[in-house]
């Protein structure tokens, strides 16, 4: 896989929810076609980080960058950066894609006309524009006989390809996913895993939060142990799992028995 660039740089990022500090001067750079795994105890604050990349939460201190642009600031200056209004946030959260532990899908909606929301809504594309590529995403992610289904006629995992493809089908420079087997069944975890491995192998560049280690072991370039709000380790898959000497990375790996590297 080729890193051409820096896509996303976050630095000195703090955030706390009143007296309890969630990120604690959180400094991570990610290069496009990058697929970087996010791993630690709950309450780590991995999911606040990925909120905070996509400003749904909002960070205290320090700089949130996509491509140079701040994301949810005009400045990276605190003293006088202003957030940014709804329609640059907008603009900005459409190159950055979310799937979420739930699925999220609007119930009274096809899977195709959940995929063609975003498509119609925000990129404004005509109907048979955001068809085609709402069907060509849903057909990549193995759902091709299921475009008239509503989402209580799909199973957790089928939901959770739709919620991939609705994502992905917007062309986003970065995709954010969120503990998105967690939810599921264990029967279905794999056929999500499947979609988001190829999407890697494609090049997709990704940040993921997971709890899936053998699956971050395969699809990571590197894998970020967060604990305590901290960055602890940052490493490549093999220095994380099989050479690493950070005791606290090795205490949290040890509790997970039912994973093998």
């Amino acid at each position: 896989m080729k890193m051409e660039s820096n896509l996303l740089k976050i630095k000195s990022v703090k955030k706390s929810f009143g007296k309890n500090i969630v990120l604690n001067d959180i400094n991570l750079s990610v290069s496009k076609g990058e697929v970087v795994s996010i791993i630690g105890p709950s309450g780590s604050g991995k999911t606040t980080l990925l909120r905070c990349i996509n400003m749904l939460t909002e960070y205290d201190e320090g700089s949130i960058q996509i491509e140079n642009t701040e994301i949810g600031y005009t400045s990276s200056d605190e003293t006088t950066r202003k957030k940014r209004n709804d329609k640059q946030l907008s603009s900005i959260r459409s190159d950055i894609g979310m799937v979420f532990q739930l699925f999220y899908l609007f119930p009274h909606l096809t899977a195709l006309e959940n995929v063609m929301l975003g498509l119609r809504k925000v990129r404004k594309l005509s109907k048979s524009e955001a068809t085609q590529i709402a069907s060509g995403w849903l057909e990549r992610v193995g759902l091709s006989d299921k475009f008239k289904s509503l989402p209580s006629q799909l199973s957790g995992g089928q939901q959770q390809r739709v919620g991939i493809a609705r994502a992905v089908a917007m062309d986003p420079k970065l995709l954010l996913l969120d503990e998105i087997t967690s939810a599921l069944d264990p029967e279905l975890i794999q056929e999500v895993l499947d979609v988001v491995k190829k999407l890697a192998e494609d090049g997709m560049t990704m940040i993921l939060v997971t709890h899936e280690m053998s699956f971050a072991k395969d699809v990571s370039d590197r894998i970020v142990f967060m604990d305590g709000g901290f960055i602890v380790t940052d490493r490549n898959p093999h220095e994380t799992f099989h050479s690493n000497d950070n005791q606290r990375l090795n205490e949290f790996l040890s509790r997970i028995k039912q994973e093998k590297f």
